[in-house]
């Protein structure tokens, strides 16, 4: 078939069959489809969607567009997690260690920051030395040594996907919930993992936005993993404010850090718990929610956890003296104070304007392959349902360019209430699927 008529196939809402969804795939990562015409594909997508068989056929054809990792080597469940993206989101930095040190093999492929969202790739790279590029063969050394390495989507994975997510982002067409399936199932599949814990992000520094879209991202992926052989356990969590304290690649380091030494703040602790937990319980090293709690606790308390992040930033070139010395992390120059402006509670702390906030400091960025300030961001003292008084701080600016505070400021009293009444933070864990 050619190309025009296959976009006109799903233009007119009729369903491709698996031998156009492979063609498609194969033609477009050599070179032969243009851009322009996967573009019109893309867009027809988006408005007329996939069916779970078709997605399913997207997602073996973009996993099979490269290199297909067999892990058999290492004996214990390979079990990965993946986050959609929202602010403060570091969990990766503590669960990857911390499920290592349990027990599991954590081959994790993971992603920059886009936007308003962070990055793990960001975050690993602020410390210093540290390397995100590994070849496949020094990845299973870190993996063999380790029992977790942290890398970005390497040539041979997963290629398709490479050139189609870029894509996607530069047409608004991230937003498709069967492409987003496909891009997130096709990447791991291919890392070789026997299960995958997601975390689906909701609210306002969420991709969805709405609890309903959320949902239907994550039924639709638990789906596909089953269609693909590959049992995955949905968790849906609260976006609407930022997660932890920490909004910045340096900064969050520093509070994944204090995690891993049992001193996090609650709601960043309690997410983590909650997605290492599951990945045991699909590991089949704990039989019980409690009981796989239970052991994330003791690997923190016992310093297991802490000593395997060390060993991992050593096994990727980086600075393992950071663990105990945070001087060595870059550090801003500047630090401004950003004060309540009346006494009450906070009622919100709007995650996307925070996100925005932090960007417009240098912390993110507006294309992929732009450069970020490892050093800048932010840092709140005070979260959904503190009291604060008036002048009393509620956030720390860390900058380097002093021409940038003063709108990074007022992003962040825009995303900010203050309410006379006292409030209740939102539920961190709203939903698990199935």
């Amino acid at each position: 078939m050619e190309i025009p008529e296959l976009i006109r196939t799903k233009r007119d809402g009729q369903p491709l069959t698996r031998q156009q969804i492979f063609d498609f795939i194969r033609r477009y990562t050599s070179g032969e489809i243009p851009d322009y015409q996967a573009a019109a594909l893309l867009m027809a997508i988006y408005f007329r969607g996939l069916d779970p068989r078709e997605t399913a056929d997207l997602t073996e054809a973009m996993m099979h567009s490269g290199e297909v990792l067999d892990l058999s080597e290492f004996p214990a469940p390979k079990v990965d997690k993946h986050s959609t993206g929202g602010v403060g989101d570091k969990t990766s930095l503590i669960i990857a260690p911390v499920a290592a040190a349990g027990g599991l093999v954590v081959p994790m492929i993971s992603g920059r920051g886009l936007g308003h969202t962070g990055g793990t790739l960001d975050k690993l790279e602020a410390i210093p030395g540290f390397n995100t590029r590994l070849s496949l063969a020094d990845f299973r050394r870190v993996l063999k040594a380790c029992g977790a390495a942290l890398i970005g989507q390497t040539s041979e994975l997963a290629p398709a996907d490479r050139k189609l997510y870029a894509l996607r982002d530069v047409t608004a067409t991230v937003e498709s919930i069967p492409l987003i399936s496909a891009s997130i199932m096709s990447k791991k599949l291919a890392e070789g993992i026997d299960a995958l814990v997601l975390d689906v992000k909701t609210g306002s520094g969420a991709f969805m936005k709405r609890l309903a879209d959320s949902r239907e991202l994550a039924r639709r992926m638990v789906e596909l993993g089953a269609a693909c052989g590959t049992p995955l356990q949905a968790i849906i969590t609260d976006m609407s404010q930022p997660l932890g304290h920490a909004v910045g690649n340096a900064l969050e380091v520093i509070e994944c850090l204090e995690a891993l030494k049992g001193r996090a703040p609650r709601d960043l602790m309690e997410v983590s718990r909650e997605l290492t937990a599951q990945m045991f319980l699909l590991g089949g090293v704990e039989t019980s929610l409690a009981s796989a709690r239970g052991r994330f606790d003791a690997l923190i308390v016992s310093g297991a956890a802490l000593e395997t992040f060390a060993r991992i930033v050593a096994g990727q070139g980086g600075d393992a003296r950071i663990t105990e010395d945070y001087s060595r992390l870059p550090a801003a120059l500047h630090q401004e104070s950003f004060v309540a402006w009346e006494s009450g509670y906070v009622s919100a702390l709007d995650a996307e304007t925070v996100g925005r906030a932090s960007m417009r400091l240098g912390a993110g960025r507006e294309q992929l392959e732009a450069a970020i300030d490892p050093a800048v961001g932010l840092v709140f003292e005070k979260k959904v349902g503190d009291p604060v008084v008036h002048g009393e701080r509620i956030a720390v600016i860390h900058a380097n360019d002093r021409s940038r505070l003063e709108e990074a400021r007022q992003m962040i009293r825009a995303g900010t209430r203050i309410a006379p009444e006292p409030q209740t933070p939102p539920p961190l864990i709203l939903e698990c699927i199935p």
